[in-house]
């Protein structure tokens, strides 16, 4: 297993790696595959490491890290989601995870809250417990205040910088599946499940174009189950407002082991493949995403997304 080396400092929140010169309207983003743990969080924690490890979206910012030599930036965050998570609103928050009352503005009813994965999780990906003990609001608010926010405002920057130098951006946000994860409808063995929220965060042809990419290679790849796209996708996907958000999972089995947290060596294939998707995504026109942006975001606006996320307060 990749080891942990717990830090007696807070990890920092994020990282880009960004090109010498930005040539593709793209912005990648991995929101779920950072592995610093703070020694505070692993001694919080009733789990030992590697439990901890089966929640993230291991190495999937090195599957798209051919993005930025190709000529667009990669976002990812380095705070593990057991955390806090960056693709939940930022205050979908669990009571049972805290010992204090929360603030009528948080979002406690949502289905993920009661799965247990709010924006400051309860259990890890197979139900298990993390915590010890309850936390206190204000441990789970300078979670969101320091590493939820920075990297929200970071992704943001980036789409409106993209959007500023092109005209158009298009976002995709990098995710991986557990092998073991329960199946839909026609998704039983799938290798990628692209997410456009059921055709309202990108104009078709973005996703049509990653899945013939995909197809091509001989990859299983379905649309929009069991994940049609997480809050990322919801919020930032705004094609008519010329910001496409697409989701893409990938199947762990194919590059990793999942019990040990290390990498195949079918990762370095499955990171050449994607520079086909990059390239064809980058290939995409203005013309072509014109005229086929008719799909809704979840009512979002045109405003600025680091600094109020569904209305929520700072």
């Amino acid at each position: 297993m990749d080891a942990i080396a717990p830090s007696a400092q807070a990890p920092q929140p994020h990282q880009i790696i960004r090109p010498e010169r930005q040539t593709l309207p793209l912005v990648f983003a991995s929101p779920h595959s950072g592995s610093d743990y703070s020694a505070d969080f692993l001694a919080a924690s009733r789990l030992d490491p590697i439990s901890l490890r089966r929640s993230e979206d291991s190495f999937v910012h090195e599957i798209f890290g051919c993005a930025p030599e190709m000529g667009a930036p990669l976002l990812h965050a380095l705070f593990p989601r057991a955390f806090v998570d960056p693709n939940r609103e930022p205050y979908e928050l669990d009571p049972a995870v805290f010992s204090d009352r929360l603030p009528p503005y948080a979002n406690t009813s949502s289905p993920r809250v009661a799965a247990g994965l709010g924006t400051i999780a309860r259990v890890v990906a197979n139900g298990a417990s993390i915590y010890r003990r309850k936390l206190s609001l204000e441990e789970g608010l300078a979670r969101i205040r320091g590493y939820y926010w920075p990297y929200h405002e970071a992704l943001r920057s980036l789409v409106e910088t993209t959007k500023e130098r092109f005209g158009y951006c298009i976002l995709v946000d990098c995710h991986s599946m557990p092998s073991n994860c329960r199946p839909s409808r026609g998704s039983a063995g799938a290798a990628f499940v692209l997410g456009d929220c059921h055709g309202t965060t990108c104009a078709p042809i973005v996703t049509q174009t990653v899945e013939d990419v995909l197809a091509g290679k001989d990859y299983l790849v379905v649309r929009n189950t069991p994940y049609a796209g997480g809050f990322v996708t919801r919020h930032y996907g705004r094609p008519q407002a010329r910001v496409h958000c697409l989701q893409i999972e990938i199947n762990r089995h194919i590059y990793m082991d999942e019990s040990r947290i290390e990498r195949r060596p079918a990762l370095k294939a499955l990171a050449e493949d994607m520079r086909d998707v990059v390239a064809a995504l980058g290939a995409l026109s203005p013309q072509q995403l014109d005229g086929q942006s008719d799909g809704q975001s979840d009512g979002q606006s045109d405003g600025e997304p680091g600094r109020q996320l569904n209305g929520r307060p700072r």
